[in-house]
């Protein structure tokens, strides 16, 4: 077995997953409302998404790259619009309602882990940056055959997984000290700064590769 073909894997989709974006606010916001699980499954429905950007990346299938890179405007404005969708979703969610779904059994892991899937998989970006993390690390090995690849896809979602174990763990952590007042808050926090994050990310991406050009 190609143990430096997942622990290269392994490296690339920890990496790629430790920037707390809109995504990463998610979760911890997940994890301090509903629980570790909850979390975590909204992070592995991230993962799965950046795992399809990986196989896509490293089994360069070019017609869905050159597909992204036609649509990326329409596909990266989409993404946008939804996560600002989800972050006004955030700031206007009333945490003791959400408390008593949760006492009442009514929390939905598929449903966590669905829509955070599709909240990423709506970010073409992760497309390239894996391009990138896979050049710059040299983790592709023409040598290496299907085996060696699949086995470096499995190293990326071990690798994003992992993080957000990590993340949901430690924040899992402080989840007593939050009282319904102080969820309150970090609701509006969360969905403001989500809000913020992609409106900047969205202006500095049209300023650079429309406005500028």
């Amino acid at each position: 077995m190609d143990w430096n073909g997942i622990y290269g894997g392994i490296r690339i989709g920890l990496l790629a997953s430790i920037p707390l974006g809109p995504i990463g606010l998610l979760c911890i916001q997940k994890t301090l409302q509903k629980g570790r699980l909850a979390g975590f499954v909204s992070g592995l429905g991230a993962a799965t998404s950046d795992t399809l950007y990986a196989i896509i990346a490293g089994f360069s299938l070019s017609y869905i790259v050159v597909f992204i890179e036609k649509q990326i405007f329409w596909l990266q404005l989409l993404g946008g619009v939804i996560l600002i969708v989800l972050g006004i979703k955030i700031f206007r969610s009333n945490p003791a309602v959400q408390l008593r779904k949760q006492r009442k059994g009514k929390t939905n892991l598929v449903q966590d882990y669905v829509t955070t899937f599709l909240w990423t998989i709506s970010n073409p970006v992760a497309l390239f940056i894996f391009m990138a993390f896979f050049a710059g690390f040299r983790a592709l090995d023409p040598n290496a055959g299907i085996i060696g690849q699949l086995l470096l896809i499995l190293g990326v979602f071990i690798g994003a997984a992992g993080w957000w174990l990590i993340l949901t763990t430690i924040v899992g952590f402080f989840r007593a000290a939050v009282n319904l007042r102080r969820l309150y808050w970090i609701n509006k926090i969360a969905g403001l700064a989500i809000i913020i994050l992609v409106i900047i990310a969205l202006s500095v991406w049209l300023i650079k590769d429309y406005i500028i050009k």
